[in-house]
């Protein structure tokens, strides 16, 4: 009895929000004339703009249709003129679960986003994608972690670093948990954020070039990004120790800001020199 009261509120909810985003609408400033006792469109206009039948969009909104693939949902944010965080919610009280970006990671980051990464001169700080490409970098996180700027976009990638360059595995402390931590939350952030293809595209080469990633693979952990602590081998410094948090960028379910900050003062005092000397 509750999951069936359960499913009904949530059917509600999405019919709810279909009505309310369809009368703030301006059906002469879409093209749609005539007398109306209502405002805002009506149904059978929110259908013709979605393509799909003005029934099958009565019952939605009456709780009775089922429920929505995504395509259908993209089409009715788009007929609906809603915005990326309406789009969003049409999807989580839809079918549970928040669309697939629009925008791809690996196009870049705002310059608004890009000025703040670049107001912490001793913090690194980096942007992801959930595949674990980096778009976005700081001059701190430049001189401790990768130099980012001097690789190829297709470089870029954690995943690829972490268990294909020799580099970047000999600077880790302990490589076993990094690496292990970085599959576990690529696995759970890429299913998440509907990236399946180009997942699955990372996961082919990787098994074929890592046993270590095979190995890694095969077991299914899961774990979110949140925080934790990595040290690194620095050869200008020496061992730094970072706090490291994850934060979620609004708008963007795919990406990801990481930020480092040393673990102590020592660690903090490193930084300083790095970043003044460079």
């Amino acid at each position: 009895m509750t999951d069936r009261l359960d499913v009904i509120d949530s059917a509600n909810r999405l019919g709810a929000f279909l009505r309310d985003r369809r009368q703030r609408l301006d059906p002469a400033a879409l093209g749609f004339g005539g007398r109306r006792r209502t405002p805002g469109l009506r149904r059978e206009e929110v259908a013709q703009r979605a393509h799909i039948s003005a029934t099958w969009y009565t019952w939605l909104e009456q709780g009775r249709g089922g429920a929505p693939s995504p395509r259908v949902l993209d089409s009715l944010a788009e007929a609906l003129m809603m915005t990326e965080a309406e789009r969003e919610h049409l999807f989580l009280v839809a079918i549970g679960r928040p669309p697939k970006s629009r925008a791809a990671g690996r196009d870049g980051i705002s310059r608004r986003l890009q000025r703040f990464l670049d107001a912490m001169p001793v913090i690194p700080a980096t942007i992801a994608t959930s595949t674990w490409d980096i778009i976005g970098w700081n001059r701190a996180a430049q001189l401790a972690l990768t130099d980012y700027a001097a690789l190829p976009p297709g470089e870029r990638n954690i995943l690829r670093r972490m268990f294909l360059d020799p580099t970047t595995r000999a600077a880790q402390i302990d490589w076993e948990s990094v690496a292990r931590f970085l599959v576990a939350t690529f696995r759970a952030e890429t299913a998440r954020a509907g990236e399946a293809d180009r997942a699955a595209e990372l996961v082919t080469e990787l098994t074929g070039k890592s046993d270590d990633f095979a190995r890694m693979w095969i077991e299914n952990d899961v774990h979110t990004t949140g925080e934790g602590a990595k040290t690194i081998r620095h050869a200008a410094v020496g061992e730094i120790a970072f706090e490291f948090s994850s934060f979620a960028i609004d708008g963007r379910p795919d990406l990801k800001m990481m930020i480092y900050n040393p673990a102590g003062d020592r660690d903090l005092e490193k930084m300083r020199q790095l970043c003044g000397s460079a």
